[in-house]
């Protein structure tokens, strides 16, 4: 990951979080030196920095893109098994097929009601079987299964925990914000006003082509049912007129 980074031009440092913070400190603290003083930056976003250092906590620093970060985090993954006593952090099924175990190993399937039977010699799992539930404590039987199994359900990795632009600090779910999920939003907001210009009848731009488009629905049913016409309404009755008939 560091010389991924490094060939975007970021930069990640990982350590002891009291080494951080006390390096932090040095540079947002002002010093009591005079002649210090003269050399010394305020950097108050230092200090939201370092209030964020705990437990297995690292910085990254970066100018560009910072879905490049969450592209390259995103790729370092690596294979975790069930351990007892931890939480899942998602569900775990068991697929049906065989499992390569002798069977010997049926009263332990049986423990866990998971069906099985004999096939060539081992013993294969008739339905796929869910066997943790996301959040759930993991067992000890649950472990072992996997164990024997010889998977590894879960994945651990590094997260983006906040990001700090600007001096100010946010979630890591504004990186998931894309040039679509703007554009929806937009699009959405648009939507509701224009309802709202249209119940209200308090015209907006964006309303007005729909007031247009219901004036002229209107102007085409009353010239459908009374002898007044118009070009425009003289296409629709001839569309009208050349349709196939339905039942």
């Amino acid at each position: 990951m560091r010389k991924a980074f490094r060939e975007i031009g970021a930069k990640m440092i990982c350590g002891k979080n009291t080494l951080m913070k006390r390096a932090l400190a040095d540079l947002y603290t002002e010093p009591e030196d005079e002649e210090a003083r003269k050399d010394w930056t305020p950097a108050p976003h230092l200090k939201i920095v370092a209030e964020q250092l705990s437990l297995n906590t690292g910085m990254i620093f970066h100018n560009g893109d910072l879905s490049d970060l969450v592209t390259i985090i995103d790729s370092q993954k690596r294979e975790a098994p069930a351990k007892v006593g931890s939480l899942a952090p998602s569900d775990v099924v068991v697929p049906a097929g065989a499992t390569g175990l002798d069977p010997k190993q049926t009263s332990f399937f049986q423990a866990l009601n998971i069906q099985t039977k004999i096939v060539k010699g081992q013993v294969e799992i008739v339905n796929p079987v869910q066997v943790i539930n996301e959040g759930d404590k993991i067992g000890g039987s649950q472990a072992a299964l996997l164990d024997k199994l010889k998977i590894r359900p879960f994945e651990y990795k590094m997260h983006i925990k906040s990001v700090l632009d600007n001096g100010k600090l946010y979630p890591a779910s504004v990186l998931k914000i894309d040039d679509d999920s703007i554009l929806e939003a937009f699009s959405m907001g648009v939507n509701n006003i224009t309802s709202l210009s249209l119940g209200s009848g308090y015209v907006i731009p964006s309303a007005a082509p729909h007031l247009l488009v219901n004036a002229f629905k209107n102007l085409v049913g009353i010239s459908f049912g009374a002898d007044y016409s118009f070009p425009q309404a003289d296409r629709l009755k001839a569309a009208a007129v050349s349709a196939p008939a339905t039942e």
